[in-house]
């Protein structure tokens, strides 16, 4: 004989344990192999290089007149260009050859929390577009996101030795095996040719970029060990 509590709502059988989670205890959890961020990461760096290319489109029909809104050494207006000049490539060459690595590095960045990737690009942002706007050469106009790149990557290979996770560490030294010839090409290599000749790659905006990246690395690496250490 069954007892009543053997019956689901539509009267039929339901063996005793099938379907159902003793009183007290919770479902078992699943695990999760992907981040729980991932698809916002996706969303909003998918945003930012949507923005961009949008941008690259108008500035290509215009016949590159956009380029005049980029960062101008030491003129007032050309501040202006510190907050726009990300947004605008010199070529659609000069774009794809930032919009991959960017992807990349703004997801990796944005799993953490959408805070961390706001105050990160925030940093980074402003830290390569001011450096550029003191040091480089007068009468250059400097465009592209490289240096955003540049302090992303940075951030990414640095941040272990603050917040002293082990995942944040080897994450770090993967990148650092990857991408890190690019700190020679990009910074040392390029500058040493600025002193022979003219360059049309802003070594001024890698540089500072990647400085700001170890600056955004030390303040959010030390807030998430307090964090941290508060939780425990």
């Amino acid at each position: 004989m069954t007892s009543p509590s053997q019956f689901g709502s539509s009267g039929s059988y339901v063996p005793p344990g099938y379907g159902v989670t003793p009183a007290g205890s919770a479902a078992p959890a699943t695990k999760k192999v992907l981040p729980e961020n991932l698809r916002t990461a996706i969303i909003v760096v998918g945003s930012l290089a949507l923005v961009m290319v949008v941008v690259q489109t108008v500035n290509w029909a215009m016949d590159y007149r956009l380029d005049q809104f980029g960062i101008e050494p030491r003129s007032w207006s050309g501040l202006w260009g510190v907050l726009a000049a990300p947004l605008i490539h010199g070529s659609w060459a000069h774009l794809w050859s930032n919009l991959v690595p960017l992807a990349i590095m703004g997801v990796l960045i944005t799993v953490g929390g959408l805070r961390q990737f706001f105050a990160v690009t925030v940093l980074v942002w402003l830290v390569s577009g001011l450096g550029v706007w003191l040091v480089a050469p007068a009468a250059s106009v400097t465009v592209g996101a490289s240096g955003v790149v540049f302090g992303w990557l940075t951030f990414l290979i640095v941040r272990g030795i603050w917040t002293r996770t082990w995942q944040h560490i080897l994450l770090g030294l993967v990148l650092l095996v990857l991408y890190g010839s690019l700190f020679w090409t990009g910074i040392v290599r390029v500058a040493a040719s600025d002193i022979t000749g003219v360059v049309t790659v802003s070594w001024q905006a890698h540089l500072f970029g990647a400085l700001g990246g170890v600056l955004a690395a030390f303040i959010v690496g030390r807030a998430d060990r307090q964090r941290r250490a508060v939780a425990a």
